[in-house]
């Protein structure tokens, strides 16, 4: 076979069984978890030959450690295809016919479902070590966003409210890090501290004023967000302000946090 007929096959392959209407929700939530596992078990091994603290760490650390470089490469790959279809695609422009509250496609529905995956097997985790992993907040966090990632990705509406929310997901990196260097005994290097200030921007950003920027399209957008199923609009109106209050409090910490640090650095 030719290379166009190997590429003409995966087409077919990829539109008729991965991406077809029916299947989507399966095939991207088992690509989900199936890449979560994969991830989990790589960090091990690269934090094994790369890393000395990672092996002297007690068992429960070195789960959360490994679970923590599971959320960092979700929220890479969530941030850049969020990004992607709230700023860079067509698919959500007021230029298009229809309505926004509406619309989606084959690939924005499966890359919320990889997302639902992801979500699924780090909430199985979280209750499998409670609270190791993480306390109430946390649950409370991890079933909201499953909840509306699970009904943007069935019903196909509201999708593009929960890219906007999933931006957030921005900040993870610099959360993870902060962990990892806290666990690492560096606490008190100078990577900790621009860490911080990093974080300090990025969560200002993409959790403070993104929120903002999210009511003010709600409210210009309302004729449309209306037309929503009641289920739905139950999500677009509680989840995100639940998210907004609780990003609020942590953006509190981290700044008391910040200017905890720089006041032992003077």
């Amino acid at each position: 076979m030719t290379i166009k007929s190997f590429q003409r096959l995966a087409d077919l392959l990829l539109k008729e069984y991965v991406l077809a209407d029916s299947v989507i929700p399966y095939t991207s939530i088992i690509t989900g978890i199936v890449a979560c596992k994969l991830v989990y078990e790589l960090t091990h091994m690269v934090s094994v030959v790369f890393f000395k603290a990672y092996s002297s760490l007690p068992k429960v650390l070195r789960v959360e450690w490994k679970n923590r470089g599971m959320s960092t490469v979700h929220s890479i790959y969530i941030t850049i295809v969020a990004l992607y279809f709230v700023f860079g695609s067509d698919l959500y422009s007021d230029r298009q016919p229809g309505l926004v509250t509406f619309r989606n496609s084959p690939i924005s529905t499966f890359s919320l479902g990889v997302s639902v995956g992801y979500f699924i097997a780090d909430l199985g985790m979280i209750f499998w070590f409670y609270p190791s992993l993480g306390g109430l907040e946390y649950v409370v966090h991890h079933l909201l966003s499953l909840v509306s990632l699970s009904f943007a990705m069935l019903t196909g509406e509201g999708q593009l409210y929960t890219y906007m929310v999933l931006i957030s997901e921005t900040t993870t990196p610099g959360v993870n890090m902060r962990w990892y260097l806290d666990t690492a005994g560096l606490k008190k290097s100078k990577a900790y501290v621009v860490n911080g200030i990093v974080m300090f921007f990025v969560w200002l950003v993409a959790r403070i004023l993104l929120f903002m920027y999210f009511f003010y399209h709600l409210y210009t957008h309302y004729d449309q967000v209306k037309e929503l199923q009641a289920f739905g609009k139950a999500l677009v109106f509680v989840v995100p302000y639940v998210l907004a209050v609780m990003n609020a409090v942590w953006f509190a910490k981290i700044v008391k946090g910040m200017m905890k640090t720089l006041a032992k650095k003077e």
